[in-house]
């Protein structure tokens, strides 16, 4: 089991609403696309722990989810679905919106500045350490509520 960070960023957002209104709607219906040229998208796998992040301006985790699927062309039901553009991505399980969200400057305070964790990324996808989720889980339990 990985654990990695799923960054969502206004160049990956559609025009019109609003950045963590987006990716909600991705959380909702448990679905996330994976562009082609992502990093980790060959190692993406069920049963690994991400965490979603939106990235500048807003810098902040909205939730957490396990993975159910690895990387995939959508289905044709499965596009149907998708509120997004993208042709591909995974199936989520288990998944948690955090209202309110946990800003990563919350969770940086917490985690050793040594590994390199920091607030802005280019990648979609990131892999992360146990320790950096299993922080961001206890910070994000300490002010949010889970709904979902």
């Amino acid at each position: 089991m990985a654990h990695y960070l799923f960054n969502f960023v206004k160049r990956d957002a559609a025009k019109g609403p609003a950045l963590r209104e987006q990716a909600a709607g991705f959380l909702r219906v448990r679905m996330w696309g994976i562009d082609a040229g992502e990093r980790h998208r060959g190692a993406l796998a069920p049963g690994d722990l991400i965490l979603i992040y939106l990235g500048a301006p807003e810098r902040e985790f909205i939730g957490r989810a396990e993975l159910a699927s690895a990387v995939h062309d959508w289905s044709p039901s499965e596009a149907q679905v998708y509120p997004g553009g993208s042709p591909s991505g995974v199936l989520l399980a288990h998944v948690e919106e955090w209202d309110p969200p946990v800003p990563i400057n919350t969770v940086l305070s917490q985690i050793d500045p040594a590994g390199g964790a920091k607030a802005d990324h280019e990648a979609g996808v990131l892999r992360i350490t146990a320790n950096e989720y299993e922080t961001t889980l206890t910070v994000a339990a300490g002010r949010a509520h889970s709904t979902g």
